[in-house]
């Protein structure tokens, strides 16, 4: 009943309470101190005598409290500056009461001294009935609210005003105090008691804990994720708080550690501004994506809706990414018509569906599985996916009269050590096969080194291990790799797109790789933090090395021969390379289908061996068989 009857009422309706509440207090203040001041023998005739001093002090205190809003203040964030206001309303009808003494002249009915008694009264019954009237709303509204506790670990400065937000949440109420500080165990701070942190687990269990806030920003970072990590057995959510200061001060950099310049981890300067737009290639054409839920797709979607094509489709297998990439182009697509297409690439009939009923002028082919250990792993859907998927859609792009179509692939397919690699170079092989007897599709691939910060990048795995306090795993100390942004990589396929003549491999010229070690520790010292090692023993994250896994190589190439043409951009290189003839090609994916199908791995192996250059591969030997 009281919780319906308060949440009905309006702000103006509990305005006219509190007003209402101010003038009792006025009154009974007054009666108060002439009882005082009469030791309880107060007549009729004084009561009268006096009582137009009400008459004075009632509009005053309504037109004062009206005046400065003091009867709009909520209850649930009355503070000392509200006593302060009440304090200094009730000091103004103690003055005026005494000015009006001193005015008049006479002998006065109401006493100074009465007058000073009466605005000590009203300062002490108006302020403790708002505190009064604050707790007994509080309590029907936690009635009806079922609030999660916290549990503050630090009974600091950040700690004591988190538990005072608190207090006027609804969501959350702070239950207690730990703090490693020994004295000010068992004391009580803002309100709440502190305990000792080895009494976690027990208060989690007896108060009900939900949340344990970690309000100690002038702590370590490292001495915090610690303690996160020693609290997450606990059934209960653990985070860190920054202090309240910070959070002003430097906003959301506050809250996390500061980011690594990706531009600053290529060992050379960035080609974004070099590498000119391709907007003329792709404007008003109907635009085929694969992979586009992918990190290299996703971000080819974005630019490509920069170009201005009429229709652009995104063909992706997850249905998660393919519905968040399609959200997100939707929400800026002005003019160009966004299709989500749910599917595999090795659904020959979706994608000949796709292609014709889109009439599809472009197609970008980045759908692949690309990760090295899980495609180690899991081959036969590597191979199926990454090869017969790339056959499938060139082919299905050649017959729908596709003008052009670019096949995004990676250094890894030079002379592969991968199953990975492998079935990119084999991917590679099929689009150099299909466009020697493609006439109306010009078919191209465009090959480059790591993207930093996509989702096969060391980069989101060195940052997460970071944020966990180390140690930051490395492969080995020597071990380095091509790496370029997500921007130049793209920018780079939509060059390539518009420069293809049929059958190139386009790179580019991404300067001398980076050691992977430099990476980790140029990454570790941006987030503000020291590298433990032989020369800094107390260091704050330690960088582990786990050794080369299955398929991986110390150094990644992008050229498999030296043969290298120019392009109309002094930065993008075609290279030129063999291929194996079209009867050698059919008898390769034969061999290939064959181990897929009969899931033999040996088979599969074995294919790979004859049919992709390996890294002790002699080019020339190459060349001979494919030309014979």
């Amino acid at each position: 009943m009281f919780y319906q009857l308060v949440t009905s009422m309006s702000r103006a309706q509990k305005g006219y309470i509190l007003m209402g509440m101010d003038l009792f207090w006025v009154v009974a203040s007054f009666f108060i101190s002439q009882s005082l001041l009469y030791n309880g023998h107060f007549s009729i005739d004084q009561f009268w005598s006096s009582a137009w001093y009400l008459l004075l002090f009632i509009p005053l205190t309504a037109a004062v409290i009206h005046f400065f809003g003091l009867h709009l203040i909520k209850l649930n964030t009355y503070g000392m500056n509200d006593i302060i206001n009440t304090m200094s309303l009730a000091g103004l009808l103690c003055s005026v009461g005494i000015g009006t003494n001193m005015i008049f002249k006479t002998d006065a009915p109401v006493s100074a001294a009465s007058l000073i008694t009466f605005g000590l009264l009203f300062s002490v019954l108006s302020i403790c009935g708002r505190i009064l009237l604050r707790k007994i709303v509080l309590r029907i509204y936690s009635s009806r609210q079922t609030r999660k506790r916290v549990l503050i670990y630090g009974a600091g400065q950040t700690g004591q005003q988190l538990a005072t937000a608190l207090q006027t949440d609804h969501e959350f109420e702070a239950a207690c105090f730990v703090d490693d500080n020994a004295t000010l165990h068992k004391l009580t701070v803002a309100g709440l008691r502190v305990h000792s942190p080895k009494n976690i687990p027990m208060l989690v269990k007896r108060i009900g804990v939900d949340r344990i806030i970690l309000a100690m920003p002038s702590a370590d970072q490292t001495v915090r994720v610690q303690l996160a990590k020693k609290l997450s057995s606990l059934d209960c959510e653990v985070l860190a708080l920054p202090s309240f200061a910070d959070m002003v001060l430097r906003g959301e950099e506050a809250t996390r550690a500061a980011p690594v310049q990706l531009n600053s981890l290529l060992g050379r300067d960035a080609l974004e501004t070099d590498l000119p737009a391709a907007s003329s290639a792709y404007e008003d054409r109907r635009i085929l994506v694969t992979g586009a839920g992918g990190s290299i797709g996703s971000e080819l979607c974005r630019q490509l809706l920069n170009c201005k094509p009429t229709t652009l489709v995104l063909f992706e297998h997850s249905e998660y990414a393919l519905y968040k990439i399609a959200q997100q182009l939707k929400e800026t697509a002005s003019t160009t018509r966004i299709v989500p297409v749910l599917g595999s690439v090795t659904q020959p009939e979706l994608v000949r569906e796709t292609l014709h009923n889109h009439e599809v002028d472009v197609v970008f082919h980045a759908a692949a599985y690309k990760h090295v250990n899980i495609v180690e792993s899991n081959s036969f859907e590597g191979a199926r996916n990454n090869v017969l998927g790339t056959r499938i859609v060139a082919e299905e792009s050649i017959r729908a009269g596709v003008n052009r179509f670019i096949l995004v692939s990676t250094d890894k397919a030079v002379r592969p050590t991968s199953m990975m690699g492998s079935t990119k170079r084999m991917a590679e092989l099929v689009v150099q096969d299909l466009s020697t007897r493609s006439n109306e599709t010009k078919l191209s691939m465009v090959r480059f080194g790591n993207v930093l910060g996509s989702s096969g990048s060391v980069i989101p795995l060195f940052d997460e291990q970071i944020r966990e306090g180390g140690p930051v795993t490395v492969t080995h100390p020597e071990v380095t790799r091509y790496f370029m942004t997500l921007s130049e990589a793209v920018r780079l396929v939509l060059l390539a797109g518009s420069f293809s003549r049929g059958g190139d491999v386009f790179v580019l010229d991404m300067g001398k790789p980076v050691s992977i070690l430099s990476v980790a520790r140029k990454m570790i010292e941006t987030a503000g933090f020291s590298v433990r090692d032989e020369n800094d023993p107390n260091g704050d994250i330690s960088i582990a090395f786990i050794g080369l896994k299955p398929g991986e190589k110390m150094h990644e190439e992008l050229l498999i021969g030296t043969d290298m043409l120019t392009t109309p951009h002094p930065k993008i290189l075609r290279a030129q390379e063999h291929y194996w003839s079209e009867l050698e090609m059919a008898n390769a994916l034969q061999d290939l289908r064959r181990a897929i199908e009969t899931r033999d791995g040996d088979l599969l192996r074995a294919t790979m061996r004859k049919w992709v250059e390996s890294p002790d591969s002699d080019p020339a030997v190459l060349t001979v068989v494919g030309e014979s």
